[in-house]
């Protein structure tokens, strides 16, 4: 039987109800891979091995008493580290937080899974206050991509992707502002989606307010879908949440006949502004022409905006300096040197300046609520490169020094709020995978979900495993 470890959510479940597979193995099997692999990998900041043995033996007994508590019960999960976990402290990759101030409440998506009976695996590594598209912090170091130990998993829910492509959780949930599960799911061979603004419950409100969305992180689409179901849905701490969806987003993930006819795609390999290496670009055509075999009308098409990424550094830096405006001198000292930085620039801004990137957005908004009444979907890469050096924000000879400079791709559409997708499609010579984003008009996530799992059935992606 192969490792449990290697398992996804729906592999286990399956297991589960056999009797083949009790949730105390395939979390043991989990905790046994990330005592191997996590010294080189670093994903994790935190795992409590009793706690999750104790959430994991509890679980056993609901299976065994045909008593589950929901459709994850026992199943392996790693939250990022931005997100509150009762009982475990959430220190978001900063020196600055104390550990031991009262940790007493749950996230909105953290308590759907707690009630659902999902196992807690730890929490997962994120650059500090998850400011960069990389994942790296002053607290826990560097985290590194299963692939090649040598590159970065992205960011900045660079530990939940690189936990789940290495078996060390196969449901992870993280956060994205600006590309955050999008960029680590594309460097690191997993998938993720964005969903629309306001599909899962936020809280606390993020500083970087309506750009932040969370989103599952999983080898597989099905496993998605899964963990999307679990946590969708209104909570009264979140005044911008959207009501449940009316649609089983398992039942969208899980395939069907793999037929597009009749769909709409518009590919657009540069977005009219990106520079994108040849070997990423030329994986995502394929991927592309793979979508009109399935029946899907192709068209080679732009969205027809500018980079908006003046205006997407107002609004994010603006959030980061709101982050630590409460840090005294001695503590901001503290800080990763790269956010000090975007902090000072976000603090120059003025009201005006911040109106007028609002503004930008929302023309960014109105052209693509326009573009997709001619087109369901959007194809474009997820990010232009294959994953570069760790420890870096940028790759060598980057003309930015700032990450927005590299990821032109994933954060237009945290402006707009649309839900967006990445997907492998394929690899570098060098071995390592290229990622492709698929693009939804707002609240259309079932139909993300549903291309994206054809696109799977026809192409089955390679997951990593351990060379």
């Amino acid at each position: 039987m192969a490792d449990a470890a290697d398992l996804t959510a729906t592999e286990l479940l399956a297991e589960y109800r056999a009797g083949a597979l009790s949730p105390v193995e395939a979390v043991g099997a989990v905790l046994a891979r990330i005592e191997r692999d996590d010294p080189e990998l670093n994903a994790f900041c935190l795992v409590d091995e009793e706690t999750t043995l104790g959430m994991a033996r509890a679980a056993a007994q609901r299976w065994g008493r045909g008593a589950t508590l929901g459709p994850l019960d026992g199943v392996p999960v790693s939250i990022k580290d931005v997100l509150l976990t009762r009982g475990w402290p959430t220190l978001r990759g900063s020196r600055t937080i104390d550990p031991a101030r009262p940790w007493d409440e749950d996230s909105p998506s953290v308590a759907r899974l707690r009630e659902q009976g999902a196992v807690f695996v730890g929490k997962t590594t994120t650059p500090e206050f998850a400011w960069k598209g990389v994942t790296d912090n002053p607290l826990t170091g560097v985290t590194r991509n299963p692939w090649d130990p040598s590159r970065t998993p992205g960011g900045s829910s660079g530990g939940a992707a690189a936990a789940v492509a290495a078996g060390m959780a196969p449901l992870a949930l993280g956060t994205d502002g600006g590309g955050s599960v999008r960029i680590p799911a594309a460097f690191t061979g997993t998938f993720t989606i964005k969903p629309t603004y306001g599909r899962i419950p936020h809280y606390p409100a993020s500083p970087f307010g309506t750009l932040a969305h969370i989103g599952p992180m999983t080898n597989t689409v099905a496993d998605a879908a899964l963990l999307l179901d679990a946590v969708c849905g209104a909570d009264a701490r979140d005044w911008s949440a959207l009501p449940p969806p009316d649609v089983v987003f398992a039942e969208t993930g899980a395939g069907g006949h793999g037929d597009l006819t009749g769909l709409r795609v518009a590919f657009s390999p540069d977005l009219g502004f990106a520079k994108v290496d040849p070997e990423v670009a030329a994986s995502v055509a394929a991927a592309a022409e793979v979508f009109a075999e399935l029946g899907a009308k192709v068209e080679q098409a732009d969205p027809g905006f500018g980079d908006p990424v003046g205006e997407f550094e107002v609004l994010w830096f603006a959030g980061a300096a709101k982050v630590v405006e409460h840090l005294s001198p001695e503590e901001r000292g503290l800080l990763d040197p790269g956010l000090r930085e975007i902090c000072d620039q976000g603090a120059r801004y003025s009201a005006q300046d911040y109106l007028t990137a609002t503004a930008r957005r929302m023309e960014l908004g109105r052209r693509m609520g326009l573009f997709h009444e001619r087109y369901d979907l959007l194809l474009t890469p997820t990010t232009p490169i294959a994953a570069f050096e760790a420890g870096l924000e940028v790759p060598p000879g980057s003309p930015s020094p700032r990450w927005t400079g590299w990821t032109p791709f994933t954060y237009p559409f945290n402006m707009t709020q649309q839900p967006a997708a990445s997907l492998p499609c394929g690899f570098t010579s060098g071995g390592l995978p290229v990622g492709l984003q698929v693009v939804g008009a707002r609240h259309a996530d079932a139909l993300v979900m549903a291309a994206c799992a054809a696109y799977e059935r026809a192409r089955p992606w390679t997951r990593f495993t351990r060379r």
